[in-house]
């Protein structure tokens, strides 16, 4: 029997008393026959309208509690109940009811505005976050890492960590610096790994930190503050010598000298006068490290930029593989001088070996990708391409990839030299932000 039967039964059987004193004393008065089945009716009646006011009065009240409660446990925190006045037992139950509503309407406010931040600031810091489960797959990735690995998110969760290359991150202690490459992206990465449990269930998250372009920041700066030296220094000495060395060769000139003496003294001077003014030129060229002014950015269109950059190259014939149309904001100036260093390298390479150069671009989800490919001899074995006065020329200044790539980076992008995979030679990657 269900419980609003029972209550049902209690409530009709505690009036029984009662009832059946009434019918006996109703029936044993001298009334008329009419009048007491009106009356016997009549009690009976009001009876059992007693009973089932008394069965609702216990059932409602449980039922409210219980749709209260199934609520809360469905997550609507939205509703409440109008407890009533009397601080009765029932009205402290429907107080308390209300009471843990709030509360958990509270924690799950909570909940949602720090989980919110935490996504907020996964999807903004520069460390490339994954979590794995023990299988190991991947379950969670923030905005860098997709970038690292070149994916959205749709195609990477899911996904073993053998498969996108992380499983070697993965094992081993932490924290750790790793050489690696990852999407054609080359560097030293800090390694960070830790455990945590979700679900009851093990997982791994890991964090990759790109240290490469932090360490390239301080040896710019380290440079451009030698560069700086450097050029005041030299500049304060060779302006007097220029000026002297004028002077003297004005003055033998004009002097009733030797005619042997004259011609020595000129020669003289005149090297003096164009060594310093190389020396001054030289260190003006390479000032322009330590003065590249942040990008001002306008709109680019990508394939006008490519084509007018290749141009300018009368040397060779450079074959162009265009790339869909697109648009970037740039700073076209500072690109102009960017990819007109790569291609300038590029050609010199390939004229080394009577090779050509190819030039195109494609697009990822959020970069513009240009490779400058060319059919020289190959990457020389050397770790200072990018070391500021660093050549491999006899007639270079060892600024030009340094250049690119710091104009690149200032950009948001990267510069990266590769050897080719068919063949000899060398491909420049150069890589820039693209709104898509």
């Amino acid at each position: 029997m269900g419980f609003e039967r029972r209550v049902l039964l209690l409530a009709f059987l505690s009036g029984v008393p009662g009832v059946a004193l009434a019918l006996i004393l109703l029936w044993t008065q001298p009334f008329s026959s009419q009048l007491r089945a009106s009356l016997t009716i009549l009690l009976v009646a009001v009876w059992a309208l007693l009973a089932y006011r008394l069965r609702e009065g216990v059932v409602r009240p449980i039922q409210t509690l219980s749709n209260m409660m199934a609520a809360l446990l469905e997550g609507d925190y939205s509703i409440r109940t109008r407890a009533p006045r009397q601080q009765d037992a029932l009205g402290l139950a429907f107080q308390e009811i209300n009471s843990l509503g709030q509360t958990l309407r509270e924690q799950r406010l909570g909940a949602l505005d720090a989980t919110s931040l935490l996504r907020k600031v996964m999807e903004e810091i520069d460390t490339a976050v994954f979590a794995f489960d023990d299988g190991p797959r991947l379950r969670l990735v923030n905005r860098a890492g997709e970038r690292l690995l070149g994916q959205p998110a749709e195609r990477l969760v899911g996904k073993d960590a053998s498969e996108l290359g992380l499983d070697g991150s993965l094992a081993g202690g932490a924290p750790r610096t790793i050489e690696a490459r990852f999407s054609g992206r080359a560097g030293r990465w800090e390694v960070r790994a830790t455990e945590f449990r979700q679900g009851g269930l093990p997982h791994r998250l890991l964090m990759l930190t790109d240290l490469s372009r932090a360490l390239r920041e301080e040896e710019r700066e380290a440079w451009q503050r030698l560069v700086r030296v450097l050029g005041h220094e030299i500049n304060n000495s060779l302006t007097p010598i220029v000026s002297i060395a004028d002077s003297l060769r004005d003055r033998a000139q004009h002097e009733r000298a030797a005619e042997e003496f004259a011609e020595d003294l000129d020669h003289g001077l005149g090297v003096i006068t164009s060594r310093a003014a190389a020396l001054r030129r030289f260190m003006s060229a390479h000032a322009r490290l330590a003065r590249l002014p942040r990008p001002q950015s306008a709109p680019l269109d990508v394939g006008t930029w490519v084509r007018r950059v290749l141009a300018l190259e009368t040397r060779m014939a450079v074959t162009l593989e265009p790339g869909p149309d697109t648009v970037i904001r740039a700073d076209g100036d500072q690109l102009d001088q960017a990819l007109i260093n790569v291609v300038r390298n590029a050609v010199e390479a390939a004229a080394e070996t009577g090779g050509g150069v190819r030039v195109r671009w494609v697009l990822e989800r959020d970069a513009l990708e240009i490779d400058v490919e060319d059919e020289g001899p190959g990457l020389p074995v050397s770790a200072n391409l990018f070391v500021p006065f660093f050549t491999t020329k006899p007639q270079g200044n060892g600024i030009g990839l340094l250049l690119s790539r710091q104009i690149a980076e200032a950009h948001g992008g990267s510069l990266l030299l590769e050897s080719r995979t068919s063949g000899k030679g060398t491909v420049a990657r150069l890589r820039l932000p693209w709104a898509g």
